[in-house]
Parts: C-alpha cells; sequence; structure tokens
C-alpha cells in the first residue's frame, strides 16, 4: 500500500467489522457509509494518504471519522444530535452500569433491575445499549473455555515459545506451521446473520457423518489439508505428515496440540524419521488452543466461509467443504480476515 501509515483505530472485533462493512454497503446515509468506510481501510492499514485518495475527500474528513469511531464508535458513525435531554445516568451512575454487565453479562433484565435497586433510576433497554455500545461493548456469542483447567505459567511459556518459532519463521531460519483437525457434519455451525426483523432463517439440520479434516496452516496463509470420512486415528495422521513431508524445502517446524493421536506410540516412533527429513513439532501446553493459529482457520471457515447452501445434503456439505478448503491462501486469506 501507498502512504506513510500516519494513525490506525484500534482492532475491531468480528462484529465490528461485520457492521461496519454492512453500514458501508447498505447505509441510507452517505455520510454513514463514507466513514464505515474510512474506519475499514483503517483497520487494514491503509495510511490517511491512502484512505483520502480511495474516498476522494480531504485528510480533514478522514481524520473526523476516526476520531468519531475511536471516541464513540457506532454511537457518532452518524451526525451527532444537535440537542436533546440530559442523561438519563450520571458518570458514577454509568460506572455501576458497566460493573453490572461485566457482572451479569448475560442477563440484561437482571442489570436492569439491580441498577434500579442500585440508584433509584428506571432506564430503557435501548438506553442500557446505547450506554454500552459508547463504551465500545458489543453483544456477541460466547465461546466455550478450557482456561480453568490449564496450567497459566505453562502456557504463557508455550506463549512465548511460539512467539520465538514466529521470529525464527521471519529470520528465513525454519518454516512454521501450525496443525490441528476439525470436522464438519450436517449440523449448522453458524451462530449470526443479517435478518430482517421478524423473520428467521431456517437452517436444515440433520444427524450426517462427519467429514473430518487435517489441516496444516503455514505464514503468510500457506495451506495443506487432509479430508476423510471417518475418524482421524494415529494411523492417517502419520500418513498425512508423510505426504506433507514431501513438500519441505527447509527445516520446518509443527506446532500441535496433546490431542491423543499427536501423542500415541506410533506418533513417536516416527519423530526421529520426520527429523532426518527436517521436520520437528512443538507440542502446546494441555488446554492451550489460543496458541494454535489453525484454530482460526477453522472458526473462519464454519462460522463465516461456508455458504448455507452446503448444509442443504451431505453431497453439499462435501462440496462446499472441498471448495472452502481449496481457496485458503488464494482468494480467503486468513491473516486478512482475521485482522
Amino acid at each position: 500500500m501507498a502512504g506513510t501509515p500516519s494513525r490506525f483505530v484500534d482492532v475491531l472485533t468480528d462484529e465490528d467489522r461485520e457492521q461496519l462493512q454492512y453500514l458501508y454497503e447498505h447505509s441510507d446515509s452517505p455520510q454513514i457509509r463514507q466513514r464505515a468506510h474510512s474506519v475499514l481501510l483503517s483497520h487494514s492499514g491503509y495510511s490517511m494518504t491512502d484512505i483520502t485518495s480511495i474516498l476522494g475527500v480531504s485528510r480533514d474528513t478522514v481524520s473526523r471519522a476516526l476520531n468519531r469511531w475511536d471516541n464513540w464508535g457506532f454511537e457518532r458513525l452518524g451526525d451527532a444530535p444537535r440537542s436533546g435531554a440530559p442523561p438519563k445516568l450520571t458518570d458514577a451512575e454509568v460506572t455501576i452500569l458497566l460493573e453490572l454487565t461485566t457482572e451479569f453479562p448475560h442477563s440484561p433484565k437482571q442489570v436492569l433491575e439491580k441498577l434500579r435497586e442500585a440508584t433509584g433510576k428506571t432506564i430503557s433497554n435501548s438506553t442500557r445499549k446505547k450506554i454500552l455500545r459508547k463504551a465500545r461493548l458489543t453483544w456477541k456469542r460466547m465461546r466455550k473455555s478450557v482456561k480453568n483447567k490449564r496450567n497459566e505459567e505453562d502456557f504463557r511459556k508455550g506463549q512465548q515459545e511460539v512467539k520465538r518459532l514466529e521470529a525464527r519463521h521471519d529470520r528465513g531460519e525454519i518454516d512454521l506451521y501450525f496443525c490441528d483437525e476439525t470436522g464438519f457434519s450436517l449440523t449448522p455451525t453458524v451462530p449470526y446473520g443479517w435478518q430482517r426483523v421478524g423473520i428467521t432463517i431456517g437452517l436444515p439440520s440433520a444427524r450426517s457423518k462427519r467429514i473430518n479434516t487435517l489441516g496444516f496452516l503455514g505464514r503468510n496463509d500457506r495451506f495443506s489439508s487432509y479430508t476423510v470420512e471417518g475418524n482421524i486415528d494415529s494411523v492417517i495422521v502419520i500418513s498425512c505428515i508423510d505426504d506433507f513431508c514431501r513438500g519441505l524445502t527447509k527445516p520446518t517446524v509443527v506446532v500441535i496440540d496433546n490431542a491423543s493421536m499427536h501423542t500415541s506410540k506410533a506418533f513417536l516412533a516416527k519423530m526421529s524419521e520426520w527429523e532426518a527429513l527436517g521436520l520437528t513439532f512443538y507440542h502446546l501446553p494441555p488446554y492451550s488452543p489460543e496458541l494454535n493459529l489453525i484454530e482460526t482457520l477453522w472458526r473462519l471457515v464454519k462460522h463465516h466461509w461456508l455458504p448455507l447452501s452446503a448444509y442443504d445434503s451431505f453431497e453439499s456439505l462435501r462440496s462446499s467443504v472441498a471448495g472452502v478448503l481449496g481457496r485458503v491462501g488464494s482468494t480467503l486469506r486468513i491473516q486478512r480476515a482475521a485482522a
């Protein structure tokens, strides 16, 4: 990208990016479309000079759009109201609302009731939402976590080791890949989507065989995958790694978890043979999926890249999974999508 970066907006969540993209493409307001576009471009690494050239506006216009986002988020992408009623809550009461939301993130009704008990004030649910959005909170799906099971010291050591391996890759000393398995079935994994008010998109859901995939995701989105309709055991994992070794061009490290097929006697017995070919493994500490970059890829495939039509039939699922995995690294890039 041309231009010297002068400032960038803060990191956007997936939900922020999706809503900004929707506003950019569909808002009735030209100003909101332009401001949403400015934020998306800035988040993607475009400099102020780049953005002014792309949008054909002044640098001050871009700067004001980014300031609006940094200070108020979605609340002020549109023009601020010229006048209005005083705030429903004082700053101290807003702090109480935020603390209650942290304590009861899944229960808006409980938050409003406890706020009334603490302050004597009753606010509407829409007012609550406006205050929380201004504080850069968003309503999104919670994810299952295994953090409570892991050893935090081991996790931090693993985190540092992955960073060290990434630095060695960036210096050209090694190739670095992240390996893991995942599965697909006719039970949809689609958390959210834009839908008309009063109308809910219904997805077919059925029990089916699983399409299991083992993948190797390298830095710069290099990707290799192996798909089977059946269980992935040590025999299959070893066979896939043997095939993967044929494409090695320099010493290579694969980051992998401690699943049973990655620590079996058969797997460990192959280690010296793979080392002779230039391949070594770094086994992550237990319960540390955040350190495995390919977990992000699986989330993007299941939640964003698979079309809804994939769930029409098992044949459609098989075809869609193959099509999406075949495009990873070319038209579908994890580094760009997850930025």
